[in-house]
This record gives C-alpha cells, sequence and structure tokens, in this order.
C-alpha cells in the first residue's frame, strides 16, 4: 500500500512539475518602466518613470532615459514593491494530504537548528501561483513542537534555495498554551492545565541550558547544534519568533520575555486586539494573519480577525501581515484588504504587507518600497492590487523579468480553446 501511496505521489508531482510551472524563461537585463504611478510606500506616490539596472532600483524620477535599456510604457498603470508575506510553509510543503512532500515538520521538541531553507523546494508549483499575484518574498517557516526550527525570507526566484535566499532568518518558538488547540479539542479543562504546565517546564529546562550554552560558547567547549542555534537569540543579535494567540497566553509570553530580556516578534496573535495596550507598552513587533479566518472564539463578533490589525495599529504596535499559508499565499494582498477595509486603512495595509516587515526581518535597507538602490522586487499593475479585479502585467525579481505565468494561467490557456478530442 505504502508502495503505491508512493508511485501516485510521485505521478501527481511528475504531472504537476511538466504542466505547471513555466514555458517561458525569466529574462534579464536593464528595463526602464515608463509613464507610470509609482507607489513608493516610504515616499508617498509619484507620476514617473523608474529605472531597473543590475537587478537593483537604479533611479526613480522623471524623464529618465537609458540606452541599452528596454523601455516599457507604462502610460496608466502602477507601480508596487513586491509584496513581503510575514508567514508562510511556502516551498515546504507540496501536496498537503501527501506525506512525502511535506517537509515543513522535523521530530522531536527542540529543533532550533532544523534550517527550513534547506529544505525548500524553489520548483514548488505554489510559487509561480503566488508571485503572480504580486507577492515576491516570504518568510518560509517550518512547523512542529516547542522549538520547531530556524525559518528564512526568500525571494521566489531562483533555480536553488541559496539562490532565494533574502539574507534573514529566525529561530521559531511555540509558546506553551493554556486552552484547547481548536474546535476539534476534546481535552478536559484538567488535562489542559497539566499539558500546559508540562510544556512550561519543557520552556524552562531548555531555556536555562541554552543560557548556560551561550555563556560557555564565549570560551569555547564541545558543539551542540541545538544550543548552539539558539546562540544568535541568546545575544540578542537576532529575534525570536514567537508563536502566540490567545489573550491569556500573550499576557503570560509578554511577561517571560519582559523577564528574559530578549528580542522577540510575535506571531499569530489572534487575540492581540484584547492585549493590544501591553503588546505596544512592551514595544513587541507583531506579525499577525491570517485575516481572512473565523473567530478563535464562537462567542466573537464575525469581524475581529478583520478588524485586530486595526485595533494593534491604533494602540501603537507595529504590525505586518502573513496568510500563514501553503497554497494560498497568493490571497496576501486580499488579507491586507480586508484589514484595510475593516480600520487599518489602505496606506497602513500597504506597508504592513511591505516596508514593515522588512523592518521586522531586518531586510528594509534592501526591501520593502520603491528607493534608489533597493531590490527590484516590483510589480506592474493596472489599478488597486487589493482588489481582485486588478491584473498585474509585469513582475520583476532581483530585476529578473518573470513571465505571468502559473499552472492556473497554462490551465486557462489549455481549457479556454479546448479540443474535447471527439472525432464525428
Amino acid at each position: 500500500m505504502r508502495k503505491i501511496n508512493w508511485i501516485i505521489a510521485c505521478c501527481i508531482l511528475m504531472s504537476s512539475h511538466l504542466f505547471g510551472q513555466q514555458v517561458q524563461k525569466s529574462t534579464y537585463g536593464d528595463v526602464l518602466l515608463k509613464n507610470a504611478t509609482i507607489v513608493t510606500v516610504t515616499n508617498g506616490t509619484i507620476e514617473g518613470d523608474l529605472l531597473i539596472k543590475d537587478g537593483v532600483i537604479a533611479e526613480v524620477g522623471s524623464s529618465l532615459s537609458a540606452n541599452d535599456a528596454t523601455e516599457i510604457d507604462c502610460s496608466g498603470k502602477f507601480i508596487y514593491p513586491g509584496f513581503i508575506d510575514g508567514g508562510t510553509q511556502l516551498g515546504l510543503i507540496e501536496i498537503s494530504s501527501v506525506s512525502l512532500t511535506r517537509d515543513s515538520d522535523e521530530l522531536g521538541d527542540y529543533t532550533p537548528h532544523m534550517q527550513a531553507l534547506t529544505a525548500v523546494n524553489p520548483n514548488a508549483v505554489a510559487i509561480p501561483v503566488t508571485r503572480v499575484n504580486g507577492v515576491t518574498t516570504v518568510f518560509s517557516k517550518p512547523t512542529g513542537d516547542l522549538f520547531p526550527g530556524t525559518g528564512a525570507v526568500i525571494d521566489l526566484h531562483g533555480y536553488t534555495p541559496d539562490q532565494m535566499y533574502a539574507g534573514s532568518k529566525a529561530v521559531l518558538m511555540n509558546y506553551p498554551s493554556t486552552g484547547k488547540r481548536g474546535r476539534w479539542d476534546r481535552r478536559s479543562e484538567e488535562d489542559i492545565k497539566k499539558d500546559s504546565e508540562k510544556a512550561l517546564k519543557k520552556l524552562k529546562d531548555f531555556w536555562a541550558q541554552a543560557e548556560i550554552y551561550a555563556k560557555i560558547n564565549q570560551t569555547g567547549g564541545e558543539y551542540n547544534p541545538q544550543l548552539a542555534a539558539m546562540v544568535p537569540v541568546m545575544k540578542g543579535d537576532s529575534p525570536l519568533m514567537i508563536e502566540v494567540n490567545k489573550k491569556t497566553d500573550i499576557l503570560n509570553a509578554l511577561a517571560w520575555v519582559n523577564k528574559k530580556g530578549i528580542k522577540a516578534v510575535f506571531t499569530g496573535v489572534a487575540e492581540g486586539w484584547r492585549v493590544a495596550d501591553s503588546l505596544a507598552k512592551y514595544n513587541i513587533p507583531v506579525i499577525t494573519g491570517p485575516v481572512l479566518r473565523v473567530p478563535s472564539r464562537t462567542s466573537d463578533k464575525y469581524d475581529v480577525s478583520y478588524t485586530n490589525p486595526a485595533k494593534m495599529l491604533e494602540a501603537g504596535v507595529k504590525v505586518a501581515i502573513r496568510t500563514d499559508e501553503t497554497e494560498n499565499v497568493r490571497n496576501l494582498p486580499f488579507n491586507a484588504g480586508f484589514a484595510a477595509a475593516y480600520g487599518m486603512g489602505v496606506e497602513e495595509a500597504l506597508k504592513a504587507i511591505t516596508i514593515v516587515p522588512a523592518e521586522i526581518f531586518g531586510i528594509a535597507d534592501k526591501y520593502g518600497s520603491i528607493e534608489k538602490g533597493k531590490v527590484a522586487n516590483l510589480f506592474v499593475c493596472d489599478g488597486d492590487p487589493f482588489e481582485t479585479k486588478t491584473q498585474i502585467q509585469h513582475l520583476f525579481i532581483r530585476g529578473w523579468n518573470v513571465p505571468m505565468e502559473s499552472r492556473h494561467t497554462l490551465l486557462y490557456d489549455e481549457f479556454l480553446e479546448r479540443d474535447p478530442g471527439i472525432k464525428e
């Protein structure tokens, strides 16, 4: 039976890669985008031109010229920086229901040394589907137990994971929860309490080992890959990404982070709106989402997930938005669109999927806005990218002109003029 499942999985993957990927190749060279409305994110909106040279934004201005550049007329069009998703499993999972294609979860409670980047599949079918919707960069993260691994920021173009790497990594931690894990959780209150206490003890013990190792590491000692991965966190060189969602857990996590004196970013934060003032008080950046989801409690209003980013932002929290998806990372702009419509506003929602995640991941000098010298991750479209009717017409990742092709577009073209294959 296992052999049959393996054969089926291989057939599915082969068909996906043969028929679901690019037919055209990306091209590289100097490109001059003329007469566009340029939404810079950080310096307002301007009318003018943009020159891409050697993979970066060389100039932004008016009446630009470049002798050897390919010129594209963008009259009536808009240029936006590529969107950044602050949390996905893109490239780590191909088919959720087939275990052989899932590479996001390692066995064990403590695996911070496991690098998500090494498991990224550059040929994942969902990557072209994602990027043709304006998402050019994602944080690809592992899933699992207490310390599931180290996630990496990647650009959605390249033949190898190293080529895709965008220069930022972070260790993840799942803060022990004191509540039910979902509607399917049938544990009693007593069992939930016991499980929580057990998890907190594990965290305490592992953290104590990591603190000792970080001190010993300064003078040498036996190498331990699990503990070595925690050293940048202990030294404050890298933030710890803490997944936490329920109100009580968020408050407990805040107290724990404050006590340990570590640099932290909270992710998920589904009930952040309940404790927004506390998050702001301790200056904890947040990557929240998905926005397009049902409330975490049946007693909550239908729109609590939609308004959550706005309420945290209003309290003074730095907020980025993620999809926490694999197949549907392409819906990032629509998650931001709902946040915009439910109190966040278009400008701040746009920042939440561009410059804010770039700042949180420490790559804002290269990503997140349209500025001279930054990586040429951007797209040209005919309207507001938060609206589903908007069409993206040109896409650039690190200066590569990426064809607007994906499995979806190829299937559309195939069946638009289909031959039923029946001879009369």
